[in-house]
């Protein structure tokens, strides 16, 4: 699925590909808490998450967005560093139990250099090699993956909390998951088709409708934390609180997070670093979306750059 080049190039940021099409890495709220003690602000806001337990990986490589502030490389970023990427090429699908036993495994490799470390405690060290969470997030788009309702299935089998980010881009595989994610997220790049279409950039024609429609969706997933995720990019869709508010209303989530772009990995190449807002930014903007949507703002957390707005 991805040349020799581009394969080099995650394995050189720590990802690790598993199979044909998938991958895991550490996630930096891991490491931190491994090391330093800090939590992930998921952990502190939702209460099934443990920081040092949370197995980050994607069953999918591929996606249909080129969004501007990905962190990832897209085809075409780097001369050199060009593959199909949308429809992916891909000679047959991996096994969900494959999946996630050898996202497992592999994530153990990337960690055991942490056992030496004299920072961290040795009883976080083993539970952290038994994640008890699965995000379904990292780098592409999880629902491409055709068989995503049996890999939350193998997630559960092994005691996992699962996490699902989507772009909203499959709202088909949505209305079919079996069984639904414990926590769902769909990610909201714009308020109007217009500026969505500049900051997600995607390859797929009808993208817009298709976000929409899974917003109509959202309402009817029950015994499921709903979210919608702004991610923020100054100057570019950080206004019209009202229409940011009329999609809310849409989809009627348990909680929306208004996150700050950061200024990492390939999006440095398509984006200027003023385009990472503030944190203070971040506040001003959500209080107007909970002014408009009527949502609260519940919690800050200033490390991530998020704040988190709910309906009660």
């Amino acid at each position: 699925m991805l040349p020799l080049n581009v394969r080099s190039l995650l394995e050189k940021q720590q990802y690790r590909i598993v199979g044909r099409h998938s991958a895991v890495k550490v996630c930096y709220w891991t490491r931190q808490r491994l090391t330093r003690g800090r939590a992930c602000y998921k952990e502190l806001w939702y209460g099934n998450v443990q920081s040092h337990r949370c197995m980050q990986m994607t069953p999918f490589l591929g996606c249909n967005y080129r969004c501007t502030y990905c962190w990832r490389i897209h085809s075409g970023d780097r001369p050199g560093y060009v593959w199909q990427e949308y429809p992916a090429e891909v000679s047959g699908l991996d096994e969900p139990a494959y999946i996630v036993e050898e996202a497992v495994r592999m994530r153990r490799l990337l960690l055991i250099g942490y056992k030496a470390n004299p920072m961290v405690d040795p009883k976080l060290f083993e539970e952290a090699l038994k994640p008890s969470m699965v995000t379904f997030s990292l780098t592409g788009e999880p629902t491409l993956y055709p068989r995503l309702g049996e890999l939350i299935g193998e997630a559960r089998k092994r005691g996992m909390v699962t996490y699902l980010v989507t772009n909203g881009s499959m709202p088909e595989v949505l209305e079919g998951l079996n069984p639904l994610p414990d926590q769902l997220y769909v990610s909201i790049q714009a308020s109007n088709e217009e500026v969505f279409k500049r900051v997600a950039r995607p390859l797929v024609k009808d993208a817009w409708q298709r976000l929409l429609r899974s917003l109509e969706l959202l309402p009817g997933f029950k015994g499921v934390k709903r979210l919608l995720r702004i991610t923020m990019v100054k100057g570019v869709n950080d206004s019209d609180a009202e229409g940011y508010s009329k999609l809310i209303s849409v989809a009627n989530p348990d909680y929306v997070e208004v996150k700050a772009y950061e200024w990492v990995g390939e999006s440095q190449s398509r984006l200027p670093k003023d385009a990472m807002p503030w944190m203070s930014d971040v506040v001003s903007f959500s209080e107007k979306i909970a002014k408009s949507s009527g949502y609260l703002k519940r919690g800050e957390f200033e490390p991530s750059g998020v704040v988190l707005l709910s309906k009660t």
